[in-house]
């Protein structure tokens, strides 16, 4: 008895004089440190999992950033860490939280767009960029606010959640449409995230909230499963911290789908890995254009001064600078490239997905009807007859003479300097305010070049101008040339380090 009274005794000291764990801070982590938390057993998925679900209910209130967090993330991570006891190995996203925009069909939770109309329409599949994310390893932490249908190259405001804040300053957008993404990523709610680009919505916010942006070449990543705007148009791509977390995302999305057939232009043009291209020298000996013809255009002082001086930094990371590149034609080839086929691309998601005869077309759409004055002044009359689909072609970026025209002149001015990639601001003015952001809405040059010509535009942060708002550098490349994209902006991102996370 008495030798059992010393243990017991030993016991409560020894626990009494064991350090309590410290709470695991999630700010800016990335992949391979997350990777290396596992290995070196310092946090499990478990641990990881819960720290991010911590972080949004304790911040979120404040941005609106988070439209549902995914009840099954914890079972999820449980699963991953006992399969990492028992393997040892890793997948390459394993147990990494990511954040979906909430018009890409996940599994067991609502895919709404942010409108009435879909609020309670739950999928009953994922989309095919979200098994791949899954067989990877990645975990769906939680589905993110949007602006509705995608309808908002300015902001982010749905009727099933409301408006959505840039954590760098409350008062301003995050942009739209996939503002929801880019105000969680940039406030450490996940560790990656989707959006989705059909002409500004994943750089937009991006830019906005200093984060980089992939819109990938059309073609390159399937958009199968996600609501769409013009599908002619979208593209779904990675929104992250850093350059690094992207392409590792991008490994794991790019490639063939069946289901999405504009993806069979991809064939024979994916490396092995993206990651081969993770080069800090990378723009060393580089030919960089800049395209005044968008930098020019009525840009913010500080905004411009930001620009030429990552053109200076650049340079001196061994760029070669070409400024003032000319496209033969440019402001006539970009007129008149939009298609609106908003009523078609969506009444054949909901016909294939939602599966129901209460909302199977635009017309059950209107009759159910939204809380935003903005989305009611833009949705299309069901009976109005769009009449440029009869008037001229509406393909896509591989078919459609316009976008090809278009996209020709852009390389051939690229071709005759032998450059490797255009650049200009990715908005020429910084977030506007809530309150005013259809009049304060200037400087979006993301609309204007790759949505048209299927061309790959990544941004990267360039810095913050008054107010501690974020601005952002965008690169365009040459069609499925991903590679050299990534090359630069891994350089100029390593070369300068201008991310940081907001207060």
């Amino acid at each position: 008895m008495k030798n059992f009274c010393y243990l017991a005794f030993a016991c409560l000291i020894l626990m009494a004089c064991t350090p309590e764990k410290p709470p695991l801070s999630v700010e800016e982590l990335g992949v391979s440190e997350i990777h290396q938390g596992f290995l070196s057993k310092e946090f499990t998925v478990e641990e990881l999992v819960k720290a991010y679900i911590s972080r949004i209910e304790k911040s979120d209130s404040l941005i609106n950033a988070i439209s549902i967090i995914n009840p099954s993330a914890i079972i999820r991570a449980r699963q991953l860490d006992q399969e990492f006891v028992k393997t040892g190995k890793l997948r390459p996203l394993h147990g990494i939280p990511i954040l979906v925009k909430d018009n890409i069909n996940t599994l067991g939770l609502p895919t709404t767009a942010g409108a009435l109309a879909l609020a309670d329409f739950i999928p009953e599949s994922d989309a095919f960029i979200i098994q791949k994310l899954e067989e990877a390893g990645a975990i769906v932490l939680a589905k993110t606010n949007m602006a509705e249908w995608a309808f908002s190259p300015m902001h982010s405001e749905s009727s099933t959640q409301g408006i959505t804040r840039n954590p760098y300053n409350l008062d301003h957008v995050p942009a739209g449409s996939s503002g929801g993404t880019g105000a969680g990523i940039a406030a450490n709610f996940g560790t990656i995230g989707l959006g989705t680009d059909t002409g500004n919505s994943i750089r937009g916010p991006s830019s906005h909230n200093a984060l980089v942006g992939f819109r990938t070449t059309l073609g390159l990543v399937s958009r199968e499963g996600i609501v769409p705007l013009y599908l002619r148009n979208d593209v779904v791509g990675p929104m992250t911290r850093t350059v690094e977390d992207a392409v590792r995302m991008l490994d794991v999305i790019a490639g063939y789908d069946e289901k999405d057939p504009i993806t069979k232009n991809s064939n024979g043009k994916i490396p092995e890995s993206y990651q081969a291209f993770l080069d800090k020298n990378g723009l060393k000996g580089a030919r960089i254009g800049v395209f005044r013809t968008l930098s020019e255009n009525d840009p913010n002082p500080e905004i411009s001064a930001l620009f030429n001086q990552a053109l200076l930094d650049m340079e001196n990371l061994g760029a070669v600078i070409l400024d003032s590149v000319n496209v033969d034609n440019f402001q006539e080839l970009r007129q008149n490239q939009w298609c609106d086929q908003f009523q078609l691309d969506l009444e054949d998601f909901l016909q294939t997905y939602v599966k129901r005869d209460t909302m199977a077309t635009l017309e059950d759409v209107i009759r159910v009807g939204t809380s935003s004055d903005f989305v009611r002044a833009r949705m299309p009359s069901s009976n109005e007859k769009n009449e440029t689909l009869d008037e001229r072609p509406c393909g896509d970026a591989f078919t459609d003479p316009r976008r090809i025209a278009f996209r020709e002149a852009i390389e051939k001015a690229m071709d005759s300097l032998n450059l490797d990639a255009l650049v200009y601001p990715s908005w020429n003015h910084p977030a506007a305010q809530i309150d005013r952001f259809q009049e304060e809405y200037r400087g979006d040059n993301s609309q204007i070049i790759a949505p048209h010509t299927g061309q790959p535009a990544f941004t990267v942060p360039m810095g913050f101008v008054s107010g501690n708002l974020p601005a952002g550098l965008q690169f365009l490349g040459r069609m499925f040339d991903e590679g050299t994209l990534i090359r630069l902006t891994y350089s100029y991102e390593q070369g300068t380090n201008h991310r940081k996370a907001p207060n």
